[in-house]
């Protein structure tokens, strides 16, 4: 394709097209000549974003980009309601692969009863390969806001499934070839399974009923990262059994073939979350089907500690995602 804007003949039956997931709330959508989406909020209602481009796999891209935005949104105890989707493509990409991104943009967002309200797609020299940067859209009562500096000395730590899900979903799907020389077909298969599980939004609504102070989705820099975002937010320390955290055994096994920390790595589909009962909370949340589980306490001073047995660690500031070291 020509270098600039997408042909007006390709925006409309290969992207706007495939946009069908409607919200009441969007008064004007995505359209030719249309540079700004309009929402309408209630009078007691504010209005949450988050922006985040997909820059780790090329694999189901569409789709992870608006999972992860849309779980940012959810953390905050915010209802997701849209996304911009600003799309760069590189010169030698068809229209073909266009309509396709756009598909699994809108899978997702059908999924999530989520409508793509705008964007911008174009065609430069300035990327080899398609980069997406989606911007969500949420709502939120204002007494229901959630920060994440909201966690308290004394309060539990849970998290949701398990650690590194999104980071060995990739792996699997990117290192397949590699992976199978080295394990059987059907842990490979169930790794590349874990991308059904990246999405938070339900527990997200189950903990913003359940009187929690903090939630934080777990995403670049893995469980240690989020954990020592939330601290840091809220001037506070931690201390976390390691063995307390839960995950799964292909994530141990992939993460050992590729010698990176799964603990490091990104973790879409978990949550963390600070509850004055958090053993009450894994309780609810089991019953609606969510694995859980308590993993440490917050505590006074600023000191983040990770015990494994009779071995202790201080965490530190997120360092790169070990997923990019095994990519």
């Amino acid at each position: 394709m020509e270098i600039g804007k997408v042909p007006e003949n390709v925006l409309k039956r290969s992207i706007l097209k495939q946009i069908k997931t409607k919200r009441p709330e969007v008064l004007v959508g995505a359209g030719v000549g249309e540079d700004c989406a309009i929402i309408g909020l209630q009078p007691d209602e504010v209005m949450v974003l988050s922006t985040d481009p997909i820059t780790g796999t090329t694999k189901e891209m569409g789709r992870w980009a608006v999972m992860i935005s849309a779980n940012d949104i959810a953390s905050s105890g915010a209802e997701v309601i849209g996304v911009l989707v600003c799309a760069l493509l590189p010169p030698r990409i068809r229209e073909i692969k266009i309509r396709e991104l756009m598909q699994e943009i809108e899978i997702c967002c059908q999924e999530l009863n989520i409508q793509v309200v705008g964007g911008h797609t174009e065609v430069t020299d300035a990327v080899n390969r398609p980069v997406l940067s989606i911007t969500g859209i949420g709502k939120v009562k204002k007494d229901r806001m959630l920060p994440t500096k909201g966690a308290k000395p004394g309060q539990d730590i849970v998290i949701t499934k398990w650690a590194a899900l999104e980071g060995t979903a990739i792996l699997a799907k990117e290192k397949e070839e590699e992976l199978l020389q080295k394990f059987p077909a059907f842990l490979i298969e169930e790794a590349k399974g874990y991308s059904q599980y990246l999405s938070i939004i339900k527990e997200a609504a189950i903990a913003g009923k359940s009187n929690v102070s903090a939630m934080h989705d777990i995403t670049e820099g893995g469980v240690f990262g989020a954990l020592w975002e939330m601290a840091e937010s809220a001037g506070v320390g931690l201390t976390i059994d390691l063995k307390k955290i839960p995950i799964k055994q292909a994530t141990v096994e992939i993460c050992n073939y590729f010698d990176v920390n799964p603990y490091e790595m990104m973790s879409s589909g978990s949550l963390m979350l600070a509850a004055d009962n958090g053993y009450d909370l894994v309780r609810v949340l089991e019953e609606s089907g969510i694995h859980a589980a308590v993993i440490g306490k917050v505590t006074e001073g600023n000191d983040r500690v990770v015990t494994n047995g009779e071995e202790t660690r201080f965490l530190e500031p997120p360092k790169t995602d070990q997923l990019y070291k095994a990519l």
